[in-house]
C-alpha cells in the first residue's frame, strides 16, 4: 500500500507541495505552543543569589484551587525568623541563614540613582546573606554597625569610598563601603541588625513584618543535602513552608519573577484554540484539494475490485507519507520559532530574561500524534464519497463534481455560522478581555461554517449569475462563470480559506483595538490627576513624598497608588471557582483624583478590610454592595472584605480596588509605588513638581495623559499582534499553495478549450475572471462573516455598532486578497499554456 501511494504522490507533486507546506506550517505553530506549554510548566530559574545555598525554606508561593492549576502569588510570604535558629540545630548544616529584602539604591555624587541589575525593590540585605552567594569574590570585610555596607562590584565603587543609599524609602544617608561584592545577584549588603531595623523585621519592632524574613537558605556538609532536606520537611510539616533543593531554588528568589511561568501556560492556553483550528481547515483543505485531483486514479481502482476500505487507506497513506516528510522540518521550525517568541517576550517585559525554555521531546510527540491524527481524518474523510460509491458512478463523476452538494455538510455548515453568530453576542454580556475574545473565536467559527455550505452557496450563486448573463457576454467571462457554477466545490475549496484570512485579520485586530480603546477611554476619563510622581530606581516611594507633593503651590489633591494581585474565590453554577486578578491599592483620597464610576457606594469608606468592585465582577460573581468576599492577598493571606463600592469603569481600572489598610503588610515592598497628582491646571503647578522631583533622589514626574507613540501599549497587545502576522503568514503561504495547486490540476480542463479554439489570451482572461470572482467572493463572505461580530464587540464595548482600529487595515486586507488571488492563478495558468494541449492531456 504504501509503494503505491507513493507511486501515485510521485505524479501529483504539485498538489501535494500544498499539503506539504500545510503540515510544515502547522507542525511549526503547534511545537511552538507546545514549547511555551511546557516551559511554563517545567522551566526553572536560576538560583541567582541563592546559588551557596544547599537547601532553601520558603512560604508557598502558590495558591492550590482544588481542580485547577496553581494560581502564581507575586508578593513575597514571610517565615518567622524563630525557625532559623531551630534549622541550624540540625545535623549536617553549617550554615543557617534568614534572609530578607528590601527596598535599596546607591546614589552618585549628583543625586542620580546607580543602575542595578538587582530589582531595587529587593536589593537590600543583611550580610550574612552574602552566604547564599554562590563562590562570591569579596573585597574587603564584612559591615559593622550602622554606618557600613558592602556594595556590588558592578557599581564601581572601592573599598574605603563613602556613598549615599536610599533604603525602604528613608532619605539618602551617607555610609563607607566596607568590602565589594562580585556574584551574580549581589546588591547592597548593610550589617545584619541595621539591615533587620531598616526592613522593619526586628522582633522588638511592631510592624507588619516584624520578627519574620523573607527564606532560610542552608549550607549543609558535602553530599547531605538531601538528607537536610527530608529533615526540614518533618520540622516544617503542617505549617505550608515548602523545601527546595537544586533547581527549584530559583522560583524562591523572586516570587514575582517565578510568576512569569504561569503567563506561559496562559498564553500557550489562549493560543492552543486558534492554532489548532487554523491548522486544522487549512490540512483539511489542501488534501481536500489533492484528493480531489485524485478521484479519476480512485475511481478506476474501484473499477478494477479496490475496496472502500481500501480507498480510503490508500488516500491515507499517500498523505501520511507526505506529512512525514514536512513534519520533521515543521518540529524543527516550531522550536526555533518558540525560542524568536520567547525572545520577543522578554524584550516586551512580558517574562523575566533570565527565565529560558524547556526544551524537551515532548511538544515534539504531541504534535506528531495531533498532525499524523489530522491528516489520517482528512484524507479519509476525502476519499468518502469516491470511495463508498459504486464504481461505475465513481468513474462517470471523477471528470466533475456532485450535481448536488452534500445536504448534511450544507445544514452543518449553516448551523455553525448561527453558533457564531449567537457566540458573537459574548461582548454584549461580558465586557472584559474574555468577552472580546469570543469575537474573534466566532468569526473563525463562522469561518468554518462558511467552508462546509461553501459548495451549496456557490453553486446557487453561480446559477443565478449565469441566469442573468445578456446575450452578447464575452466568451472568457462566460466560461468563467460556467465553471463557477458548475465547480462550485472547487470554487469554495479556495474562497473559503481566503474568506478566512479575510475573517481572522479582522476580528482578531480589532478585538484588540477595541478592547484597548475602551481600556484607554476609561483610564482617561476616570483618571482626573494630570501628574504621576514615582521613584522606579528607588523600588518604591520614599516615605515623606506624599506631603511633600501636598506642600507644592497649585496642587489641589494627591494621594498614593499601588498595584497587587488577588485571587478572587466565589462560587459559579454550584462549583467552587478561583480567579487571578490585578488590584490597585487605594485611600479614600483617591476619589479626587480618580473618578472609576461610582454608581453604589463610595471611595470615603474605602478603609480597614474593605474593597471596591467593578460591576461587570459583582454581576458575573454573585456580589455586591454590604457583601463580603472571600479573597487571598497577593502574600498568600486569607481576607475577608467588605464591599463598600462598586464601579463602572472596570476595564480600565480593573475589577476590585483594595484598600491600603487592607493591603498594608501584604506586598513584597510595603512602599506606595506612585502618587497621582491633581493640579490647578496651571503651568507654574507642574515647575513646581518638576523642581521637587529634581531637588529629591530618585523621583521622576511624568503627565498621565497617554502616550501618541504607543509607548503605553501593553506589551499583551504587541504578543497579540505578533501571532496574527505568524497565524497570517501560514494562512496566506497555505492558501497561495492551495491555489497554485488547484490550478495546476486543471491542466486538462484547459488543453481540452485550447483544442476546440479556445486562444491562449481567452484562457487567460477566463482565469483572470475567476480570480476577481474568488477575490470578490472571498470578501464579500470575509466582510459579511466579520460584520456582526464586529458590530456587537463595538456596541458592547464602546457603545456605538462599530470597532476601533486603523482605517489603512480593510483596504490592507482587500488588496492582499486580491494580490493572491490573481497571482496564484494567473502564473500556474501561464505555465500551463506553455505545455501543448496534446501533451498535457496525455499527461493527465
Amino acid at each position: 500500500m504504501l509503494h503505491l501511494a507513493w507511486r501515485m504522490a510521485a505524479h501529483r507533486i504539485t498538489a501535494l507541495l500544498a499539503v506539504a507546506c500545510a503540515v510544515l506550517g502547522g507542525a511549526a505553530l503547534i511545537t511552538t505552543t507546545g514549547v511555551l506549554a511546557e516551559s511554563g510548566l517545567r522551566s526553572q530559574l536560576p538560583p541567582g543569589r541563592l546559588g551557596g545555598a544547599d537547601v532553601v525554606v520558603a512560604a508557598d508561593q502558590e495558591f492550590h484551587p482544588s481542580g485547577d492549576l496553581p494560581v502564581a502569588l507575586p508578593e513575597r510570604a514571610t517565615v518567622p525568623d524563630r525557625l532559623v535558629g531551630r534549622l541550624a540545630a540540625l545535623p549536617h548544616v553549617t550554615e543557617a541563614v534568614g534572609d530578607i529584602g528590601f527596598p535599596a539604591a546607591l546614589v552618585d555624587a549628583r543625586g542620580r540613582v546607580v543602575p542595578s541589575a538587582e530589582d531595587p525593590g529587593t536589593a537590600g540585605h543583611g550580610w550574612s546573606s552574602a552566604k547564599l552567594l554562590a563562590e562570591p569574590r569579596v573585597e574587603g570585610r564584612a559591615p559593622s554597625g550602622a554606618g557600613e555596607v558592602a556594595v556590588d562590584a558592578a557599581a564601581g565603587v572601592a573599598v574605603g569610598e563613602r556613598v549615599r543609599v536610599v533604603a525602604n524609602g528613608r532619605p539618602a544617608a551617607s555610609y563607607r563601603v566596607s568590602a565589594v561584592v562580585d556574584a551574580p545577584g549581589a546588591g547592597v549588603y548593610f550589617a545584619d541588625g541595621t539591615a533587620a531595623r531598616l526592613a522593619g523585621r526586628d522582633g522588638a519592632g511592631d510592624g507588619p513584618r516584624a520578627g519574620t524574613v523573607d527564606l532560610i537558605g542552608l549550607r549543609v556538609d558535602d553530599g547531605a543535602a538531601e538528607r537536610v532536606a527530608s529533615a526540614v520537611r518533618e520540622q516544617v510539616a503542617g505549617t505550608g513552608l515548602e523545601v527546595v533543593t537544586g533547581a527549584d531554588r530559583g522560583e524562591a528568589v523572586a516570587p514575582g519573577v517565578g510568576s512569569a511561568r504561569s503567563l506561559l501556560i496562559l498564553l500557550a492556553g489562549s493560543l492552543a484554540g486558534i492554532v489548532l483550528l487554523i491548522t486544522g481547515f487549512v490540512v483539511a483543505g489542501a488534501l481536500g484539494v489533492t484528493i480531489a485531483g485524485q478521484r479519476r486514479d480512485l475511481a478506476l481502482m474501484r473499477a478494477v475490485g479496490a475496496t472502500p476500505k481500501q480507498i480510503r487507506r490508500l488516500a491515507a497513506a499517500q498523505s501520511t507519507v507526505v506529512a512525514a516528510v514536512a513534519l520533521v522540518p515543521g518540529v524543527a521550525v516550531g522550536y526555533l520559532l518558540a525560542h524568536r517568541f520567547r525572545r520577543m517576550l522578554a524584550d516586551r517585559g512580558v517574562l523575566p530574561e533570565e527565565l529560558p525554555l524547556t526544551v524537551g521531546p515532548l511538544p515534539a510527540l504531541a504534535t506528531l500524534l495531533l498532525m499524523a491524527g489530522a491528516v489520517q481524518l482528512a484524507a479519509r474523510c476525502a476519499a468518502w464519497r469516491t470511495s463508498r460509491m459504486p464504481a461505475t458512478e465513481a468513474v462517470a463523476e471523477s471528470r466533475s463534481e456532485p450535481r448536488t452538494p452534500s445536504r448534511a455538510r450544507t445544514q452543518a455548515g449553516l448551523l455553525l455560522i448561527l453558533g457564531a453568530g449567537v457566540m458573537s453576542a459574548a461582548p454584549l454580556l461580558s465586557r472584559t478581555v474574555i468577552g472580546a475574545s469570543a469575537t474573534s473565536i466566532a468569526g473563525i467559527l463562522a469561518a468554518i461554517g462558511l467552508a462546509l455550505s461553501g459548495p451549496a452557496l456557490v453553486k446557487r450563486a453561480g446559477e443565478a449569475a449565469v441566469r442573468r448573463l445578456r446575450p452578447g457576454v464575452t466568451a472568457p467571462t462566460w466560461l468563467a462563470l460556467a465553471n463557477v457554477r458548475a465547480y462550485a466545490q472547487r470554487l469554495s475549496g479556495v474562497v473559503s480559506p481566503l474568506a478566512m484570512a479575510v475573517v481572522f485579520v479582522l476580528t482578531y485586530t480589532f478585538a484588540q483595538t477595541t478592547v484597548l480603546a475602551a481600556t484607554s477611554d476609561d483610564t482617561r476619563t476616570g483618571t482626573l490627576a494630570q501628574y504621576e510622581v514615582s521613584a522606579p530606581g528607588l523600588g518604591g516611594l520614599p516615605a515623606d513624598t506624599l506631603p511633600a507633593v501636598r506642600d507644592v503651590p497649585g496642587v489641589r489633591a494627591a494621594a498614593p497608588v499601588g498595584t497587587t494581585t488577588v485571587v478572587w474565590e466565589y462560587e459559579q453554577f454550584g462549583e467552587p471557582v478561583a480567579e487571578s486578578a490585578p488590584a490597585m491599592v487605594l485611600t479614600p483620597d483617591a476619589r479626587d483624583v480618580v473618578d472609576l464610576g461610582v454608581t453604589d457606594g463610595g471611595l470615603a469608606r474605602l478603609t480597614g478590610a474593605t474593597v471596591a468592585v467593578s460591576g461587570e465582577a459583582a454581576r458575573t460573581r454573585g456580589t455586591g454592595l454590604g457583601e463580603r468576599l472571600r479573597l487571598v492577598l497577593g502574600d498568600g493571606t486569607r481576607a475577608d472584605a467588605e464591599v463598600v463600592a462598586v464601579y463602572d469603569r472596570g476595564l480600565g481600572f480593573g475589577p476590585v480596588v483594595l484598600s491600603r489598610d487592607l493591603a498594608a503588610g501584604h506586598t513584597t515592598t510595603g512602599l506606595d509605588q506612585s502618587v497621582l497628582v491633581r493640579t490647578d491646571g496651571t503651568p507654574a503647578a507642574g515647575q513646581g513638581l518638576a523642581a521637587l522631583a529634581a531637588g529629591r533622589t530618585g523621583l521622576a514626574v511624568s503627565g498621565t495623559d497617554p502616550d501618541p507613540a504607543g509607548a503605553d501599549t501593553p506589551p499583551e497587545v504587541w504578543v497579540n499582534l505578533a501571532t496574527i502576522v505568524v497565524l497570517l503568514g501560514y494562512l496566506l503561504l497555505s492558501i497561495a499553495n492551495k491555489l497554485v495547486a488547484a490550478t495546476a490540476q486543471r491542466r486538462a480542463e484547459i488543453a481540452a478549450l485550447r483544442l476546440v479554439g479556445t486562444t491562449p489570451r481567452q484562457v487567460r482572461a477566463m482565469m483572470r475572471r475567476e480570480a476577481a470572482v474568488i477575490a470578490a467572493a472571498a470578501l464579500v463572505c470575509g466582510l459579511l462573516l466579520s460584520a456582526l461580530p464586529l458590530a456587537l464587540l463595538g456596541q458592547g464595548f464602546l457603545g456605538r455598532p462599530w470597532p476601533a482600529g486603523p482605517a489603512w487595515l480593510l483596504p490592507a486586507v482587500a488588496a492582499t486578497v486580491a494580490l493572491t488571488s490573481f497571482l496564484t492563478i494567473e502564473l500556474p495558468t501561464r505555465h500551463a499554456l506553455r505545455t501543448p494541449p496534446a501533451d498535457a492531456l496525455r499527461a493527465d
